[in-house]
């Protein structure tokens, strides 16, 4: 039947050899990527002594048309329980309709990491000339600034009384025909998410922790931002990490703490990325930063994600990219996202034998060029595989 995991009464997770785990299957190609990734997953833990009892839970359009719910109650009710679930893929409209499900998640489990590891396999068609030097774990802020969803529709009367409210109080000269959002920064919300980054550059062994920031402009929310990181170094962290300032960038054996602009990050990454290790970052900032370094390392289609509160343990991890709804049902997407994303679970979980088992094998089916028609189209003498022959290909190599 499979346990629960738990939290220590001392903190960490409690994991059972046979931890029950919920998963969403996702919208669109969720149908043929969560299959493939959830047989890779369970041959390798089954090589570890391991074996998960997968439970499903609702969310989506599946959850729409079985519910009327797009995120029923009890979906996010399991996965407050259980603590650690992965998912698909879920539909997000433009413009009008709902909010995004994924947002909603994170900020009802307060899940306040969104951890997006960025590296290259090789064999993996790239744009730039040395994809092997991108090799970055981003730690993007999940539950404020402009994802806090606090906006006014133009021309409502929320927007004309909050534009009034704003010129009375503090001056500002709004145009009437304006939308306006508020943008929330906190300490709070700072200073846990960067001091997660540093405990992880710690335990990596990885060398620096780049705050990524619009602070010459938003100066009291993103400038307030880099403040509090290096106030966080300076007083709670200086054993293991010293700011730039401090330490005239010789950190010695301590982790190396730094700031830059974002939009020169958005450029450094692309021309000098060796420079850049673990990078701590606002929630906007780090939606570009990691869908354009996937970009550099074969796109997002290979792009896992995990969003974690490590405080209380509760994760969920997902697939990073779209639904695809034109391809659903075809076994022709690439289900790399989704697997690594599951390669992220396990890291959480503590079986990193087995994490390690499966980038391996993903390692080694790539550079043998047998890969699904994302990459085989970009590869010269690959062999195009089906989805669910992907997964085969990676049982096969673990």
């Amino acid at each position: 039947m499979g346990e629960k995991i738990t939290m220590s009464p001392g903190g960490g997770l409690v994991v059972p050899t046979d931890p029950v785990i919920p998963f969403i299957e996702g919208d669109g190609t969720g149908v043929d990527i969560w299959p493939a990734a959830r047989r890779v997953l369970d041959a390798a833990a089954a090589k570890h002594g391991h074996r998960i009892e997968w439970m499903e839970v609702l969310a989506g359009e599946k959850a729409f048309r079985e519910t009327g719910n797009w995120l029923p109650t009890e979906t996010v009710e399991v996965f407050r329980e259980y603590l650690v679930g992965i998912k698909g893929p879920l539909t997000t409209p433009v413009g009008g309709g709902f909010r995004s499900l994924n947002v909603a998640l994170r900020q009802v489990l307060d899940l306040y990491v969104c951890l997006r590891p960025v590296r290259w396999f090789a064999g993996v068609p790239s744009p730039v000339k040395r994809p092997e030097l991108v090799d970055m774990v981003i730690f993007r802020e999940n539950t404020e600034d402009i994802y806090a969803g606090l906006e006014v529709q133009e021309g409502t009367p929320e927007a004309k009384r909050l534009i009034g409210l704003l010129h009375d109080e503090l001056g500002w000269e709004i145009r009437p025909d304006s939308g306006v959002g508020i943008k929330p920064i906190s300490v709070t919300g700072s200073k846990r998410l960067i001091r997660a980054a540093v405990a992880y550059a710690v335990e990596r062994g990885r060398k620096s922790v780049t705050l990524v920031h619009k602070g010459n402009i938003q100066k009291y929310t993103e400038g307030a931002f880099r403040q509090w990181g290096y106030e966080l170094v300076r007083e709670e962290l200086s054993e293991v990490a010293v700011g730039w300032d401090d330490c005239g960038g010789d950190p010695g054996p301590r982790v190396l703490v730094k700031d830059v602009i974002a939009d020169i990050a958005l450029q450094q990454v692309l021309t000098r990325p060796s420079e850049f290790d673990v990078i701590a970052t606002t929630n906007l900032n780090g939606d570009y930063l990691s869908d354009a370094l996937a970009a550099q390392v074969g796109g997002i289609g290979i792009a896992p994600g995990a969003n974690i509160n490590y405080t209380t343990g509760h994760g969920i991890f997902e697939a990073t990219h779209g639904t695809a709804p034109r391809y659903a049902g075809q076994d022709k997407v690439n289900p790399g996202s989704v697997l690594l994303s599951g390669v992220l679970m396990f890291e959480h979980l503590g079986w990193r034998e087995a994490a390690a088992d499966i980038v391996r094998a993903l390692e080694t089916t790539i550079a043998e060029r047998i890969v699904t028609y994302d990459f085989a189209r970009q590869m010269e003498g690959a062999t195009e595989v089906k989805t669910s022959e992907f997964a085969s290909a990676v049982v096969d190599r673990l």
